[in-house]
């Protein structure tokens, strides 16, 4: 007896030392999921719950107090590798892909839990990785070699692992999954390749496909008839590598479509090219798509439709309606009803110069640039006071179409041309808040760098971003005032998220070198924040 008792106290005691780590084993469950945006203690999907609204129900934090938070812990990783990822946190553990590697977190001390590392087996195209998801205790992330892996959350053991795509296709693995039910719902980057997009659902237990629907047609299949070269359907693009967004209740996903392919070169692909540069309305236990709305039609400067969401109710001309959020590269806030279908709005978040003047050989320097607009994290809205928080790269560049129709070539870039891009110096961002119903500004923060970062709103009037100064941001949601400013020593660039561990409410934000392109500087590194 003593034996026992003394067995299940010392259980006890490891699980309330890990913050209750040994829950993390079999949740969260459906139910769990699909009540996580009212959920303010974890913070369960890439953009805190299915709606996107990257809303927390915290409010330990607020104006009043905000100035008064500090630094309490910090994780920087070994591996060498973007840090663009949006952590996830579960029952006081928090899980997050860096590089090749998932790991778990204490989330209130950062002390290592354990770390899973995979071994690629093919060509990878581009290493980047935004993120895991979690449920019924597997934490599933994709692989820049083209696998959909499951690791188990209690020791970060290999549950399965399944090759999806692969290099040899075009494609690589970043986006974070979406989880619903029994489903893993994810799909390939790799338009700037020359890829032939998708997005599919497979079985949580094994990694088994259960649907699939391509985002470029097949001749004869509806849609085609907008590629005028029925040749570039084999190579049309059409990436994912940002969050997606569900409405659970109706079983409806909104999925956001990138760019066509060659980028540049338009004169290979004359025509709207569907589904390219769209937000789609997909029925999630089918995989049949509902409806459609193509943001840029015939797209020639990479200007992908990165974020189908938040979702969300307003009132729009006095009548209630469900809307959908469709924004990306080119720079544009747009308000879908999901119902009607209707467009609401189009508002500008960005510069805009030269967009509709047809690329040369000499070239054409327009704004927003190959980078500009919104990148892989979307807007935040606030339910408070029926706001859009838009974050914005303001960058410009020179597109030059190529001089001659361009050749593809396996596992290379298909870009039809070339970019000169201004001096990342003269880059710089904007934080855009927007009356969610009319699309007119409320207050607007300028950055002397762009604005990457994941920005995350909060019931006590607070918001938490970050920019290219390597500071981490807490702003005043009413009017854009910083209230705090701490310098991470990374570029904040990837998740800020807030969660509460034994009811103490704390921020983290993922900071470090960014990619290729942008550049940055030192190792992934997340660091958490608290008040005294």
């Amino acid at each position: 007896m003593q034996q026992i008792l003394r067995s299940t106290f010392l259980a006890t005691a490891l699980a309330l030392s890990f913050g209750g780590f040994a829950a993390a084993e079999s949740g969260p469950t459906t139910a769990e999921l699909n009540n996580a945006a009212a959920d303010a203690n974890n913070w369960l999907y890439a953009t805190h719950d299915y709606s996107g609204q990257r809303y927390s129900k915290l409010n330990q934090i607020t104006r009043s107090n905000a100035a008064k938070l500090q630094a309490v812990c910090m994780y920087r990783s070994a591996d060498a590798g973007p840090a663009q990822t949006n952590p996830v946190v579960y029952k006081g553990t928090m899980y997050l892909s860096i590089a090749r590697s998932i790991v778990a977190i204490d989330a209130a001390t950062c002390r290592e839990r354990w770390k899973y590392t995979w071994e690629a087996k093919g060509n990878e195209l581009s290493p980047t990785n935004r993120g895991v998801a979690i449920k019924d205790g597997k934490v599933i992330r994709g692989t820049a070699d083209g696998y959909l892996i499951a690791v188990n959350a209690g020791d970060g053991t290999l549950a399965w692992s399944r090759q999806i795509a692969s290099s040899k296709g075009q494609q690589y693995l970043s986006m974070p999954p979406l989880i619903f039910e029994d489903m893993v719902i994810y799909g390939p980057a790799g338009a700037d390749f020359g890829q032939k997009g998708w997005v599919a659902a497979f079985n949580l237990a094994d990694g088994a496909e259960r649907w699939r629907l391509p985002f470029i047609p097949d001749p004869g299949q509806p849609g085609a008839e907008t590629w005028k070269n029925p040749e570039a359907l084999k190579t049309g693009g059409g990436s994912m590598w940002t969050p997606i967004t569900l409405d659970a209740a109706a079983g409806i996903l909104y999925v956001a479509v990138g760019n066509p392919a060659p980028d540049f070169y338009s004169d290979a692909r004359l025509g709207d090219n569907l589904y390219t540069n769209s937000l789609l309305a997909v029925d999630v236990h089918s995989g049949k798509m509902l409806w459609y709305h193509q943001a840029v039609p015939h797209d020639v400067r990479d200007w992908d439709l990165t974020h189908a969401g938040p979702l969300f109710s307003t009132t729009v001309g006095g009548k209630q309606r469900n809307v959908v959020v469709a924004s990306g590269k080119d720079g544009l806030l747009r308000l879908l009803d999901r119902d009607s279908r209707e467009l609401l709005y189009t508002v500008p978040f960005t510069t805009h110069e030269n967009v509709d003047v047809p690329l040369t050989v000499e070239g054409v320097r327009s704004c927003p640039g190959l980078l500009g607009g919104q990148e892989w994290n979307g807007s935040a809205y606030s339910p408070l006071s029926n706001t859009l928080f838009v974050p914005a790269v303001d960058w410009c560049t020179t597109f030059k179409k190529a001089a001659a129709t361009p050749e593809f070539k396996q596992e290379e870039h298909y870009y039809g041309g070339s970019i000169v891009m201004d001096p990342f110096e003269q880059a710089k961002g904007w934080l855009t808040a927007f009356d969610a119903s009319t699309g007119k500004v409320r207050w607007r923060y300028a950055s002397n760098t762009p604005m990457l970062a994941a920005v995350t709103t909060t019931a006590g009037n607070v918001l938490f971003t970050g920019d290219f100064n390597r500071d981490f941001l807490a702003l005043d949601a009413t009017n854009g005032k910083v209230l705090y400013r701490f310098n991470t020593g990374g570029e904040v660039a990837g998740g800020v998220v807030t969660y509460a561990v034994a009811g103490k409410q704390y921020v983290a934000a993922v900071s470090g070198y960014v990619s290729a392109f942008f550049k940055g500087s030192g190792p992934a590194a997340v660091t958490v924040f608290a008040l005294p």
